[in-house]
Parts: structure tokens; sequence; C-alpha cells
């Protein structure tokens, strides 16, 4: 029995919803481990776009289980909304849906705080999406915040949210006005009633699954160099967005683990401030950007574009051990003449043999680049390997090489029919 993990491998946005959809119907339940409703999962089933932030991917399959793990930060009011969107759709999360008591939960006075932090970094700033999350995941750290299983009980509730504002508005009083505990405290009580029949002990109920002999499928948001400890630090997000993130995320053991997969685009993109070597920042940047729909799906900022960096994938295989790849957006860069790829990075006149941990130095690396060659035939759509362009073929078994890693996957479009298994895919035969 496989339990699988599915990981960005670049900045987050690689396309992950779209192979979590693909995976889910050789799953039983599917878990989202870590972030908050800054993530922005798109799926597209025959034309029809599905834009999810909390609730995992699979929950589109109407006979598959869905959980958010004790990792994931939860808007209340977020989460409603969401599942009353999918109701709307058609698509019930009632008995489908589960999330961890043990999740901590964002409440108004984080935004503020977050605001308050974006201002004072000045012209320095992280570029986060101002939801809250940071500093939701910074008073989990600081033994303060409030978790879901809090919510049952109103004293607890009362004293913990009194300390917690009467705290934000010592050390933030200009952005902190507007924060009422009567408010917070009624709309989360109701908030809390309203949604009680999700909230479990999720860490017992995954593992008494798995010893049932159930498939679990694990969910990530945001990807590899957003990661707290081994991304581009500080432009990261707050939580581990790497494979080791759905242990701590879910309380499943890492010896129930079975695999990891690392989803990529064939080019990089990268939302917010923070190093990006291999950026475009010209007419080409924006082609692709166009052409890739590269827009967040929470927030509709633009992506900056780039180059796919073998350096920046060969980095996210080793620190999270990936099996193989999939690799998304191949179409959109169909009908260029010319392709690079990222093997190296040149700093100070020498090469770098490993990703740099400093940020600095990061900023002052030169991609060193591969020339390929593009392709002229459209590869949108197609779901042979054999039938891909002669050029794109070799584009895909390069990457393969650079980044020491088997493709597995290749998406050529959104929807989820627009995608080809590769051959030999030996690791997903292996494991379905």
């Amino acid at each position: 029995m496989a339990n699988i993990v599915v990981v960005g491998a670049q900045w987050g946005d690689e396309g992950k919803g779209k192979i979590v959809d693909l995976m889910t119907e050789h799953f039983d339940i599917i878990v989202r481990y870590q972030g908050g409703h800054n993530a922005g999962h798109t799926v597209a089933i025959n034309g029809k776009k599905y834009v999810l932030h909390l609730v995992p991917s699979g929950i589109l399959h109407p006979d598959k289980i869905c959980a958010i793990g004790n990792g994931v930060v939860i808007d209340l009011r977020a989460l409603q909304q969401e599942i009353a969107d999918l109701e709307t759709e058609g698509i019930s999360c009632k008995g489908r849906l589960l999330v961890s008591n043990r999740a901590h939960v964002i409440l108004d006075y984080h935004r503020a705080v977050e605001s308050a932090d974006e201002e004072r970094r000045k012209g320095r700033p992280i570029g986060t999406t101002q939801r809250g999350i940071g500093p939701a995941y910074e008073d989990k750290m600081a033994r303060c915040g409030i978790r879901i299983c809090d919510l049952a009980n109103p004293q607890v509730l009362n004293e913990l949210l009194a300390d917690n504002i009467r705290y934000k508005k010592e050390i933030f009083p200009r952005h902190s006005a507007d924060i009422s505990f009567d408010k917070i405290y009624a709309d989360t009580v109701a908030l809390s009633e309203e949604l009680a029949g999700y909230f479990v002990s999720l860490a017992e109920y995954l593992n008494r699954a798995m010893d049932e002999g159930k498939r679990v499928l694990f969910e990530g948001a945001q990807g590899t160099l957003l990661d707290v400890d081994h991304g581009t630090y500080p432009f990261v997000t707050a939580s581990n967005a790497t494979a080791g993130g759905a242990c701590t995320g879910t309380g499943v053991g890492p010896t129930r683990i079975n695999g990891v997969i690392g989803i990529v685009k064939a080019y990089t993109t990268r939302v917010g401030e923070g190093p990006f070597p291999t950026e475009l920042k010209g007419e080409l940047g924006e082609e692709i950007r166009s052409r890739g729909q590269e827009y967040g799906a929470s927030t509709g900022r633009p992506r900056r574009c780039g180059w796919f960096d073998a350096v920046v994938a060969r980095y996210a295989r080793t620190v999270n051990n990936l099996d193989t790849l999939a690799v998304t957006k191949l179409d959109v860069l169909d009908g260029l003449k010319e392709l690079q790829v990222c093997t190296g990075y040149r700093y100070k006149g020498s090469r770098l043999t490993e990703f740099p941990p400093e940020i600095r130095v990061l900023e002052q690396c030169e991609p060193i680049y591969a020339m390929l060659p593009g392709w002229s035939a459209g590869t949108a759509g197609i779901c042979s390997y054999d039938e891909l362009p002669l050029a794109a073929r070799d584009y895909l078994e390069r990457i393969s090489d650079w980044t020491q890693t088997e493709i597995s996957i290749v998406s050529t479009g959104p929807d989820r029919g627009q995608t080809i298994i590769t051959p030999p895919g030996a690791r997903l035969q292996r494991w379905f």
C-alpha cells in the first residue's frame, strides 16, 4: 500500500492541484498538511475550472475522503466560504471533509499584525498575501496560538483571546484600532459551532485508516524554495512546505511514507519578493506569463517568470528525497525557437556546486545556461509521449538528466485529461 507526498519543487504554483486531482483515483484519503488559504490549487475538468484554497483537490472526486491537517493554519471564515462555494457547484463536503482539532486558527488580529510587519520592513518587504498566515504561525511557535480544540471551551477561548488582543494592541497600537474582542469572540464562536461537525482527532483517524490498509495522498502547498527552513529565507512562507512537513503536519510517522512526487513547471515562476536567478524581465517573460496565465489563483498577483532552473530542482530532489517528477505546462513553451536551462550558478567568478543558503549570495548568482532548440509543433492536449515533438522529448530528457530524477508525468494543458504518463513511469507503476 503506497502513501505518497506531492510536493512543489520550485517556488510554488507548479500545478500541484491538477496532479493531486489526477492521482486521487488511486487513493482513499487526501490530506493537506501545511500552509493556509494563501494557497490556490486550480483544477480543470472538462473545461470547468475549480479553485481550491484549504480543501484538498481530491474533494472533486465524490467517493474520496479529504482532510486538513494540524500543520495548516485555518481561517474559519475562509473555510466556511470555500465549503459553501463547493456546495454551490454541487460538491458536498459533508461526511467527506475532516479538519484536525489540533490545527491553529487565523483571527482578525493576525491580519493587522501582518500589515504592520510588512510596513515595518519598508524597502525590503517579504511580499506576503496579508491574510494573517505568518502571524498565526508566529503565535503557534510562541505558544500563545488558539487551536480548534480550544474553541469549544468558552472560558479557555475568552482567556486566550483577551490575552492575545491585549498584547497585540500594546505592540501594534496604530494597526489595532479596529480589533474588537467582542466581535472576534462572537464571530469565532459562531463559525466554530457551524463547522463543528468537521473537527476530528485527525492523527488518530489517519493512522487507524492506514492500519486498515487505506492509501493516503499528502498534498502540500507552496513549494520547496518557500519552505521556512529550506527555502530562500527570509523570502519564504511560514511553514514546512517540503515533504517532511507531511509528517509533522498530520501526525503520521515517516516510516508510513512510501514515496515523494515533485512537481515542476517546464519553466520557473515565483510570486512576491526575493531572488530569482533565471528571471526573464523583458518581453519574453511577459509572453510566458501571458501564455501560462501566470497569475495567483488566490490573489491574482502576476507571477515572475523565468527559465527552468535545474539547480533549484536538484536541491528540491535532495531535501525532499524525490522519487520522480511531474512536469507541468510544457505546452506554454510551444513555438519558442530556443530554450535555455540553468545548469549551474556562477558567483564572483566561481561555479557553485550547491544551492547557496545565504540570500545575498543567491542575489548575486549568475545562471549558467545550456541552450536547447525549441519546437514549432504544438504539444497542447497531447496524451502520448511518442506524439510529442522530438525536441520536446529531448527537452524533458535533458531536464531528467540535469535533475537526476525520472519524469513520470507530463502535463500538456490545464484539463485533467491533458496528461501524459511517460515511459517507463517506473515509480508510478510500482506504487499503483
